[in-house]
């Protein structure tokens, strides 16, 4: 029987086909099971099949197992015999065109993001910041974008924040309260991130998400793996990176609608790092954002263990569920299958509550949107095999890999042009240069009141006048005066940052908009 029909992608077969409609597959779905029971190639399996047909996907590679999408299969008897079992008489090994990514530029291009980009609310975030501490980066983003300064890295934020404290008068007149402790407390939590090898990931050359989006020559869509293995034991880290992407397709792509077939499809992996602890004015902004980006043609899928891990709100708007075998030996295992099975439409033929308990390994309950999007009768499901590598590639397989990406030399130089720490830097030095200068011209005007204070005699020195003379004043108040050519200047570079800072918009979760 065939399988592979235009306009769906093949999941495996019920007691019909199951497949995920490509024009409805744009409203997010979910991928959750046990440990163990064949989540991640029920990604692989769905990444290929919007590869195949021309959707660019992004995952990240938890495990290192997903890095198999690069290469063919090799058969397998259990493959081969689970093809046969569900009629699939379509299947062949191929490999997947593939970029390999890696935010520590070890296993893949770097992958990198600039402090303004991301914001002050996905940073502090990724800081851990209380309310307090948040509202100071707050303050130190608006004196940035204020004064067209350009914050790229850790070393960029870190001269702010010395720059806002030796202000912090001035500053707390203008943008509100700063406080040492809380400045010292976020210079902390830097080097916390520095230590976790944040510093590989803010800098330029910033992601640009169309290389994200690519088709190759044959209309395959690219799929952008990011290897995760050691980012996850940063996993704040992992999470906010992931959020702060999937902004930046929010913010950057244009409306579409309802498209033939998503323009992008996101895989957010272990994603209840997403919603552990996070703030509720964050979960708040996540849940707009799901909701609102479906319509800029990207698709977002959820994989994680448990179907609670998801809020409510964000829960409701994923239409594509693909639900594998859970335990129910605790209470919470046993509300997490309830939970699970209330969200399918009922199938007659048998209990999907009781069902998602017996649920053996490749073999899921499938649920996907059909026409209006109402959402399909619950399939018991084999999944059909994937046809490139079950498990991880080799070191040198990566290599090549990397070597003909058309990435490759594109990301993996790091650039260093002028930004905050070289024109603060430049600004202290310049304030420091002035006060060496006023404190030399002060010194010549005591001298010179010395000279001309000179008594003649015990009498006239008695009553000796330690004011400065009138032409002394004068001089004095003059040199503290901007000359015409040091206004202008200055005027200048107000001017500057103003047109800056009116073209510089933060989006819904905070990261840059850049002006159109």
């Amino acid at each position: 029987m065939e399988r592979f029909v235009d306009g769906t992608v093949y999941l495996g077969t019920s007691t019909r086909g199951e497949y995920l409609n490509l024009k409805l597959a744009n409203r997010h779905g979910l991928i959750t099971g046990a440990t163990g029971t064949g989540k991640t190639v029920s990604l692989q399996i769905m990444a290929e099949g919007f590869s195949r047909a021309g959707v660019p996907v992004f995952c990240a590679d938890v495990k290192g197992d997903l890095s198999g999408i690069a290469v063919a299969g090799e058969p397998k008897d259990f493959l081969e015999n689970r093809a046969s079992d569900i009629g699939f008489k379509d299947y062949v090994y191929e490999s997947f065109p593939t970029i390999f990514w890696d935010l520590f530029g070890k296993q893949g291009h770097p992958i990198r993001a600039t402090i303004s980009d991301m914001g002050p609310l996905l940073l502090s975030r990724l800081l851990d910041l209380s309310d307090v501490q948040e509202g100071v980066l707050n303050i130190a983003f608006a004196l940035a974008d204020d004064e067209g300064l350009l914050l790229l890295d850790l070393r960029d934020l870190r001269s702010l924040l010395v720059e806002i404290d030796e202000r912090s008068d001035e500053i707390s007149k203008t943008y509100g309260r700063v406080s040492r402790s809380s400045i010292g407390a976020i210079q902390r939590s830097l080097l916390v991130l520095e230590q976790q090898g944040a510093e590989n990931f803010f800098g330029e050359r910033a992601l640009d998400i169309k290389d994200i989006m690519r088709i190759d020559e044959d209309g395959r869509g690219f799929v952008s793996v990011l290897a995760a293995d050691q980012l996850m034991q940063s996993p704040r880290l992992y999470a906010t990176f992931l959020l702060w992407l999937l902004s930046e397709l929010f913010e950057e792509l244009p409306e579409v609608g309802n498209p033939e077939k998503p323009h992008l499809v996101f895989f957010f992996d272990e994603a209840h790092l997403l919603f552990d602890d996070a703030p509720k004015a964050l979960l708040n902004k996540v849940e707009q954002v799901v909701k609102l980006v479906r319509s800029k043609g990207v698709g977002v899928y959820f994989v994680t263990q448990n179907p609670l891990d998801i809020p409510d709100p964000v829960l409701a708007q994923l239409g594509n569920r693909v639900q594998h075998a859970l335990r129910a030996y605790t209470p919470r295992e046993q509300k997490a299958v309830r939970t699970a099975a209330e969200t399918f439409r009922p199938n007659p033929d048998f209990d999907t509550e009781e069902v998602i308990t017996q649920l053996g390994v490749g073999e899921a309950l499938v649920s996907t949107l059909e026409k209006k999007g109402v959402p399909s009768i619950v399939g018991r499901t084999m999944m059909r095999p994937p046809s490139s590598r079950l498990g991880p590639i080799t070191v040198k397989e990566r290599k090549a890999i990397l070597r003909a990406s058309p990435m490759a030399d594109l990301y993996d130089e790091t650039i260093d042009r002028e930004s905050a720490s070289e024109v603060l830097e430049e600004r202290a030095e310049k304030r420091q240069r002035e006060e060496e200068k006023q404190r030399e011209r002060e010194e010549r005007e005591r001298e010179d009141r010395g000279r001309m204070r000179r008594p003649r005699s015990g009498y006239e020195d008695s009553y000796r006048d330690d004011r400065p003379t009138k032409r002394s004043r004068s001089k004095t108040r003059r040199s503290r005066r901007q000359t015409s050519t040091e206004s202008a200047i200055n005027s200048f570079a107000r001017t500057v940052a103003r047109q800056l800072g009116n073209q510089l918009v933060r989006g819904i979760l905070g990261s840059l908009k850049r002006g159109r």
